[in-house]
This record gives structure tokens, sequence and C-alpha cells, in this order.
């Protein structure tokens, strides 16, 4: 799948869409993620994790999520490794890596993230993770 770069920065394809989100996470760029959410996104972070609770607006996202485990771990990473496109639906396997800046404890743990994509933004969002390893990490 090679890509010019302008090609993959417009492109319309849902696991591109995706992949953009990713990479403008993993860059701290919080407006270029907003820039892949469509305005009524529903972002669901799951029962268990810390940040448990469906947020919606790009705002609500990067407020509520990117910016809070910003301020609890360190180099939070997702590791996106396998995408599974069928249609507007993008499910991505991947982990987590992060140093809980309150325990100094490190996570690595496995997730699964299922994307809805529709006219080129994402529109739901909905994460499945080992929220045990999560609150482990979390735990002196």
């Amino acid at each position: 799948m090679a890509h010019s770069s302008t090609d993959f920065a417009t492109s319309t394809a849902p696991a591109d869409v995706v992949r953009r989100q990713y990479l403008a996470s993993a860059a701290g760029d919080l407006e270029a993620l907003r820039a892949t959410l469509a305005p009524d996104v529903e972002w669901t972070e799951m029962a268990g994790f810390p940040l448990a609770g469906t947020y919606r607006t790009p705002e609500g996202v990067t407020s509520n999520v990117m910016e809070k485990l910003g301020q609890d771990w360190d180099g939070w990473v997702v590791h996106d490794d396998t995408y599974v496109a069928d249609g507007e639906n993008v499910v991505v396997l991947a982990r987590y890596t992060a140093v809980n800046k309150a325990t100094g404890k490190p996570m690595d743990v496995r997730v699964a993230h299922h994307f809805v994509v529709r006219g080129s933004l994402i529109v739901r969002f909905e994460q499945f993770v080992d929220t045990a390893l999560v609150r482990d990490a979390m735990t002196d």
C-alpha cells in the first residue's frame, strides 16, 4: 500500500483516516487529531478503564481523553499494528505502553479499537482493553 504523503493526508479511505488519528495522537497534535473526528463523534472508553465513558465532540474527546492521559502517564504510546477494514468499520489491534506518573510503574497491554468512519471522519470509537493491567500500573 504505497501512498505518497499528500495522497495519504487527504485519503478518505477509512483505514487511512484512522491511521491519521493515531499519527496525530503520537505527535501530540491534538488539532490534527480533532480534524479526523466528526462534529457529533461518540468516543467510548471501556468500563473499568480510568477514563471510562462516552465523550462527544472533537474538543470533548481530546480534553477528556488525550489531555488526561498526558497528565497521568509518561510516554503514552498506541502501537497500532494490525488493521482490519470492512466498509466503514475499522478494527485496530494494538498495544498501549506508558509509565504511570504517580507510581512509576510501566504498563504494556493489548487493546482493540473499533472505529466507524463516515464521510472521511470518525463518527464512533469503542475501546476494548485489559483494564486490570492498566489498574495494576496505577496501584502501588
